[in-house]
């Protein structure tokens, strides 16, 4: 692939995030109008641990912060300093003696640290988000840190109620779990501790309301790594919730803790992580948490970034993979205004959901042969792949999981299996949609604007089942003798999901 020289020559930008548990660098650059990842570094401090009782930091916890740090310093050489940002959080917020750690630390990274304050994290944590997540308005952004929690309700891009608890995952871990014995008693505990804290911004919060809660925090990305791992549905709920606490009281102690999907670095805190989530869940009555793209980091990238506040978080990850991957784009505008017209044809008969399932159709439509660029005879797998391994910013983990599915479908025979792997929405509606999706492939099949005539269909319930009926003219159906051949031999694929196509006009078309 040609390398053009804008995009060799796109500056980078970093962002280092001081955190009470982990030390993480993020550099990336500007590329087709999407913030393309260039490298990431994370180290596991556990600066919180270094914490005594007077809220000392000790020498030991020093030198390993600077020891990172140092790691750090030999990456910033290439990066103008105006590209950087590095912030430190909660644990250096609250240490007696943190200048002990923040003038070296100024030295060796040749920057000065700029110490957040808990509103000042809570705020671009929840920008993180904003700026890489899609769907409801309306938020509640959690996230526990390890030594600090931060709440925050937002409309948008705009926060409405932001609050930075000292409770975190490490500080408790300390509180409740230093003998690392994984008890009811130690859990019912730190849950009861986090809760006391928790209690006197429920009413508020409340009466604020949301209508969707997201979490980038590390107990949040180690929990969908779990659900990952054994083929769950994305998003956390209580139940859910509960069931790990229980295998964790099984486990018995934290060295000996043994989840399939959970990472051995993010066990050692894992328990008073998930009772602080606990605690949440059952002060504020949450049905459901959703794991978000972004957090702090990208919060403090997106504000350095120029011209990208406006951009639509989706549009601009479509844009930017049409771009790297030489897509069709007047080809999938040409299927994306036919599937939206079917969508909206069959959406009563089908109970279709006009907001998320037709944004998700929409996205499928656009990337459908993302996969051409590498070879056409397995471009459906390459597309699928590309797809399991790109950055999608704006597409959560269940959506990127239904698009997967979408693309490897969208022609040829239907194996339901990646349809039954998807939890975006239920098996029966991502089978319409990538009916659709396929009915919209096969009459552009010409891939020119004047080329499809215009037809009627319908969806006609019969004992039970739906056949949807496709009205074309007979002299059309005469001259393009392979899409009409494709239409009947889609029929045939339409019997794995229950669905059978029926050609017709003024002269009927045998099934």
């Amino acid at each position: 692939m040609k390398i053009t020289h804008t995009e060799s020559s796109a500056p980078l930008y970093a962002v280092i995030d001081l955190g009470s548990n982990s030390f993480h660098m993020l550099i990336t650059r500007q590329l087709a109008n999407s913030v393309q990842v260039v490298d990431k570094v994370k180290r596991k401090v556990r600066l919180a641990s270094g914490l005594n009782a007077h809220n000392q930091l000790s020498t030991s916890a020093i030198a390993r912060g600077l020891e990172c740090l140092s790691f750090f310093a030999e990456r910033l050489q290439d990066i103008p300093p105006k590209n950087v940002r590095i912030v430190a959080t909660a644990t250096l917020r609250i240490a007696t003696n943190r200048d002990e750690f923040l003038l070296p630390a100024n030295n060796i990274l040749g920057q000065k640290i700029n110490l957040l304050s808990g509103k000042q994290e809570a705020e671009n944590i929840y920008l993180g988000v904003a700026h890489t997540s899609c769907g409801a308005k309306e938020r509640f952004v959690i996230d526990i840190g390890g030594a600090s929690t931060e709440l925050i309700l937002g409309d948008g891009f705009v926060t409405k109620q932001v609050e930075s608890l000292d409770i975190g995952c490490v500080t408790f871990n300390k509180l409740y779990f230093s003998d690392e014995a994984l008890t009811t008693e130690h859990f019912t505990k730190a849950i009861e501790g986090a809760k006391k804290v928790i209690a006197p911004l429920v009413a508020r919060y409340k009466s604020t309301g949301w209508q969707l809660v997201l979490s980038g925090s590390g107990t949040m990305q180690a929990l969908s790594e779990i659900q990952r791992f054994t083929h769950q549905s994305s998003g956390v709920d209580l139940a859910y919730l509960k069931n790990i606490q229980q295998q964790l009281i099984t486990c018995k102690n934290t060295a000996d803790i043994n989840i399939a999907g959970l990472a051995s670095d993010r066990a050692p805190v894992i328990a008073s992580g998930l009772a602080i989530l606990i605690a949440l869940f059952e002060s504020f009555s949450i049905q459901k948490i959703q794991l978000s793209s972004g957090a702090l980091r990208e919060g403090l990238l997106y504000n350095m970034l120029p011209e990208i506040a406006d951009i639509n978080i989706r549009q601009s990850t479509i844009s930017s993979l049409t771009e790297k991957f030489h897509i069709d784009c007047k080809h999938a505008k040409r299927i994306k205004k036919q599937a939206t017209s079917l969508f909206h044809i069959y959406k009563k008969s089908w109970s279709l959901d006009e907001s998320n399932d037709l944004a998700l159709l929409n996205a499928a439509c656009d990337l459908h042969e993302v996969g051409l660029l590498l070879e056409f005879k397995q471009h459906q797998q390459h597309g699928a792949y590309i797809l399991q391994h790109a950055d999608l910013p704006g597409f959560n983990q269940a959506e990127r999981q239904l698009l997967i599915a979408l693309v490897l479908l969208y022609k040829g025979e239907i194996d339901l299996t990646p349809l039954q792997k998807q939890t975006a929405t239920s098996v029966e509606q991502a089978s319409y949609l990538l009916v659709i999706l396929r009915l919209a492939v096969i009459l552009c099949r010409r891939r020119k604007d004047d080329a499809l005539p215009d037809y009627q269909t319908t969806i006609v319930k019969s004992r039970g089942d739906d056949i949807i009926n496709l009205c074309l003219p007979t002299l059309w159906l005469a001259q393009h003798p392979l899409i009409a051949d494709e239409l009947l031999q889609e029929n045939i694929h339409l019997a794995q999901v229950n669905l059978s196509l029926n050609i017709y006009c003024e002269t009927q078309i045998e099934r």
